[in-house]
């Protein structure tokens, strides 16, 4: 038994399907940092369920018949206190729309307890340094699929990010991984003291770019800390340029 109620979360199940909420309260019954105060079996119960019994968590189902997950989550930030998310679903293309909402993680089905309990050990942390959900309007965090799971990528650790079409590719080291977004969407998402966009193909970590090259007849370059030069699009030009003070 958890002593301490600052350690304990007081959670909220919600899923339309009876046999993986009842999946649900098994796995939580494991954490000793959950205590489950009810469960609901679509959003508008949710919602009247989280104003009474004021919840500090909701595991959320993404899809269901009605008000959906993403539908809940929104509404939730209007109450007082608000509750935090972790998305629980069989589906991973709804991930931008929830760091949309900055959901604290988003699981797939079906739940691993081991990838529940890093769930579960992300939201105390979250509460622990006394983060709200809208603490900040710039994206921290991407959750980009990886094998059978959402692999959280903290928006620090990414230096580079390529479009391809609809999607972007995030580079991470020596690593990249491909995200379901469109690099006009997420740049208004990225904070511009940190990421620059450069070209309309390309946005950088300000803290990559060593150096600005003229290459002569109005075309600059942006000298990476690789050694890899990209060419700055005239677009896009003056911005960086006023980044180094010219």
């Amino acid at each position: 038994m958890n002593d301490n109620p600052s350690d304990t979360l007081r959670t909220l199940i919600v899923d339309d399907e009876p046999l993986a909420i009842e999946r649900m309260q098994v796995l939580c019954a494991e954490i000793p940092q959950l205590m489950v105060i009810g469960t609901a079996s679509d959003g508008e119960s949710a919602l009247r369920l989280a104003e009474k019994l004021t919840p500090d968590l909701l595991l959320l189902d993404m899809t269901m018949p009605g008000m959906d997950g993403l539908q809940v989550a929104k509404a939730a930030r209007e109450q007082d206190p608000q509750p935090a998310v972790i998305f629980v679903t069989a589906h991973e293309n709804f991930a931008v729309e929830a760091f949309d909402l900055e959901a604290i993680d988003y699981v797939l089905k079906p739940v691993a307890s081991d990838r529940l309990e890093r769930a579960i050990e992300r939201a105390l942390e979250r509460r622990g340094e006394g983060g709200d959900v809208g603490d900040s309007q710039w994206l921290s965090e991407f959750w980009v699929p990886h094998r059978s799971e959402l692999l959280r990528i903290e928006a620090d650790q990414v230096f580079r990010i390529d479009a391809e079409r609809d999607y972007v590719r995030l580079h991470v080291g020596e690593t990249s991984y491909l995200l379901l977004q469109t690099i006009a969407g997420l740049e208004e998402k990225l904070d511009p003291e940190k990421f620059i966009r450069i070209h309309r193909s390309t946005i950088l970590r300000r803290d990559f770019i060593r150096g600005l090259k003229h290459e002569g007849l109005g075309v600059w370059c942006a000298e990476l800390d690789d050694g890899e030069e990209l060419r700055i699009g005239r677009t896009y030009l003056k911005r960086v340029k006023a980044m180094a003070g010219r």
